[in-house]
């Protein structure tokens, strides 16, 4: 079971919903693991290495079908590459390689346990870099120094890579890049895709540079996400960085204006991007396609979390319905008023759906801290704003986890030591904001702080999970009849 703390959850509150719930979100989270996908991608069979399947093509990829490789003529194998939960999909390689597997060296999120015996792991901060990240990647950078085109390496990438696979350019340091990151996703709830052409082109690995080192040999791309389009990941990736990238020094800055950030970042990181060095130039497409390679994802979109998850919700008789496919650059807080004010109106008159059922939104929202260190995540603010529009239903519960299992920063930025582990996310019901009241927690005051966690885990519903990849975030309201 990924989520750890079931019996906790399950003491207090609406506990037929919370169960009902729990074992939703358990069945999305269980579908999040790339070890056996990874597995039917890469196989071995009489002395010959296939790497391959239909299901793992981006849309409209030039190449189809399997790469054979005769491991007698094939040279060293090497796996690189960084995110969340990369050693999920690195280890699947090295099971299947066994001995014939040279090494490689990936980058993790700090937190997570060291699984992997012949390729080594640098654990880093997420979701601002450190000098553990920077150490990672300049071992990566030593272990592509003298390949040939006989040599092959799988990289692996997915979410998380853009702070995990960090490396400042000369003139920029590591503290330059935490401050840039800072002020912008945490202070400014900056987008990713926004934040990414700013990351690409202060930093050495990212924007397909990765990739130019190790050519001229062959590269496997393995991207811990669904497959996608190929003509998306040639013209218009960002932070998949093992890919070409396709926005320049202009964009960067462009950015960091529209953000209002330009002058809350250090003075070298202007200096650097307006000089708009071409040498440091990310990878464009034209670039990357003379390199041999091959992509592939290994969650197609049938196996996805919501999709798993809407599955066990019907099996549990609630009509499963997407209510939003995407919240990114959505305000957390925001987002948890909205699913349960549809929550509410469907409890009240039946519209638009009747229940029971079960609504489901996806991507990853955003929450703009500003000067404030509470201690939280996106995920919590999210379920703790929707306790405060659900009070006193006996029939909504709902909540919100990051498929990670690690939910925002947590207590990267606190002050001082912590007793409280790292949450997923959070789950409430209509009890909870009496439960607040009792236990002496005011839910407003922590909400305007962003110190979410401590008051979930004081209420026995800060949802406590095992670590894996990213895929987005999954809340989950479930409406379980009408008052």
């Amino acid at each position: 079971m990924r989520i750890q703390n079931s019996h906790a959850l399950l003491s207090t509150g609406n506990v037929r919903g919370r169960k009902a719930v729990l074992d939703i979100l358990e069945a999305g989270l269980q579908s999040g693991d790339p070890y056996e996908n990874t597995r039917r991608l890469v196989r071995l069979e009489n002395g010959r290495l296939l790497v391959g399947g239909r299901d793992f093509e981006p849309a409209g990829s030039p190449r189809t079908g399997d790469e054979v490789f005769d491991l007698s003529r094939t040279g060293r194998i090497y796996v690189l590459g960084a995110a969340k939960g990369v050693q999920r999909v690195a280890k699947a390689i090295e099971d299947v390689l066994g001995d014939r597997l040279t090494g490689g060296h990936v980058i993790d999120k700090k937190g997570y346990p060291v699984i992997l015996d012949r390729i080594e792991v640098t654990l880093g901060s997420h979701p601002v870099p450190d000098e553990d990240c920077a150490r990672g990647c300049q071992r990566i950078l030593e272990l592509t120094r003298g390949l040939t085109e006989n040599d092959l390496v799988f990289t692996v990438a997915g979410s998380g890579v853009s702070s995990l696979l960090t490396m400042p350019v000369p003139g920029i340091s590591i503290d330059d890049l935490r401050t840039t990151t800072y002020v912008t996703q945490v202070e400014r709830g900056t987008k990713t895709s926004v934040l990414g052409p700013i990351r690409n082109h202060l930093d050495m690995m990212k924007g397909g540079k990765l990739s130019r080192y190790i050519h001229p040999a062959r590269m496997i791309h393995i991207l811990s996400i669904q497959p996608g389009s190929y003509n998306h990941l040639m013209h218009r990736n960002s932070w998949l960085h093992t890919l070409p990238d396709y926005s320049t020094f202009e964009t960067a800055v462009e950015n960091l204006k529209a953000e209002g950030a330009w002058d809350a970042v250090p003075e070298p990181v202007r200096r650097h991007l307006e000089a708009a060095d071409r040498s440091q130039e990310t990878v464009k497409a034209e670039e990357f396609e003379r390199m041999w390679s091959r992509i592939f994802g290994v969650m197609p979109h049938r196996e996805s979390i919501p999709a798993q998850a809407m599955s066990c919700a019907e099996r549990l008789g609630f009509a499963p319905v997407v209510l939003a496919e995407q919240l990114s650059g959505i305000e957390a807080g925001h987002a948890g008023i909205y699913l349960a004010a549809v929550a509410r109106t469907i409890e009240s008159i039946g519209e638009p759906f009747e229940p029971p059922c079960a609504l489901f939104t996806n991507g990853e929202a955003v929450v703009t801290v500003g000067v404030e260190k509470g201690i939280g995540g996106r995920n919590q603010e999210l379920a703790l704003s929707a306790a405060r529009s659900i009070a006193g239903s006996p029939n909504i519960v709902i909540g919100s986890v990051d498929t990670d299992g690690t939910d925002g920063p947590g207590i990267q930025f606190s002050d001082g030591p912590v007793d409280i582990p790292c949450l997923a996310g959070g789950i409430v019901d209509g009890e909870t904001v009496e439960a607040a009241r009792r236990a002496g927690i005011d839910i407003e005051e922590e909400l305007r702080r962003h110190n979410t966690t401590p008051a979930l885990w004081k209420l026995d519903s800060g949802i406590v999970a095992t670590p894996n990849i990213s895929m987005l975030d999954l809340s989950v309201a479930l409406v379980m009849g009408r008052s």
